[in-house]
């Protein structure tokens, strides 16, 4: 039978926490001034907040210690968790962007060890943002790509509108209005450059390939189409009035 994991405590970092900063040559104090640890060398002075775990109380403490010093490290025992996890990186994320330095705690049968996964730097915030770029480009074409504002800030477990599927519907509404087309014709009455794309991976089964080059909006299309009425309605609109002056003569025409 598995004993029963040791119950710790902020105290059980002090020890360990201690000895590799004297291994590195500091003098090392614990409670100074209400700072958990204090460690100095050649008057490089080096503070540190124990917890057992990462808490915005936490990181509160470290960046008020940052008035007396830019070397502030918050250390915890090492988590449960896989390390590649989302949660994980985006914890040190914050624990970097403040310029606080982070350190693990392993506790072992007989022994602990210390694991510095980063020294407090400053943190470059124009260099973060370039690497960065791709995602705020691709943000701002989200946007751009929206017709309007359907969606409710914060809201969970609810469909959202895209730009992507504000496409898909005006794909839609061209097919339901003007019968099958083909993507060039499509494009024509305004769809985008993405129209052969989206047609072609059909994500939420809205399209039929009836031919070579030609679709049709399928009974899945015309059904889901009606749970979108704004969009619809304005798309639906917009096509009636343009459909006429771009369809090509070669196009399977006719309405549906």
């Amino acid at each position: 039978m598995q004993g029963k994991e040791t119950k710790r405590y902020e105290v059980d970092l002090y020890k360990p926490v201690k000895e590799y900063f004297t291994q590195q040559g500091y003098d090392v104090h614990g409670e100074v001034n209400e700072c958990d640890v204090a460690a100095v060398r050649d008057q490089e002075l080096v503070l540190i907040e124990l917890k057992l775990s990462l808490s915005i109380d936490l990181l509160i403490q470290a960046t008020k210690r940052q008035r007396l010093t830019n070397e502030v490290y918050v250390a915890i025992p090492r988590p449960k968790l896989n390390f590649r996890s989302k949660k994980w990186k985006d914890s040190c994320h914050l624990v970097r962007r403040l310029e606080l330095g982070l350190i693990l705690v392993s506790f072992l049968e007989n022994d602990a060890q210390v694991e510095i996964v980063f020294h407090p730097a400053s943190f470059d915030r124009k260099k973060s943002m370039q690497r960065s770029k791709k995602k705020r480009n691709a943000m701002l074409t989200e946007m751009e790509g929206r017709l309007g504002d359907y969606n409710i800030g914060g809201s969970c477990q609810t469909k959202i509108m895209t730009a992507y599927k504000e496409n898909c519907i005006h794909i839609a509404c061209c097919l339901l209005e003007s019968g099958p087309l083909s993507p060039k014709s499509l494009r024509k009455m305004g769809t985008g450059e993405k129209t052969l794309t989206i047609l072609n991976k059909n994500y939420y089964g809205w399209f039929d390939k009836i031919q070579r080059g030609i679709y049709m909006i399928s009974d899945i299309g015309k059904n889901e189409l009606h749970e979108f009425p704004d969009l619809f309605s304005y798309y639906h609109e917009v096509v009636r009035e343009t459909a006429s002056a771009y369809l090509d003569i070669d196009d399977v025409g006719g309405n549906m």
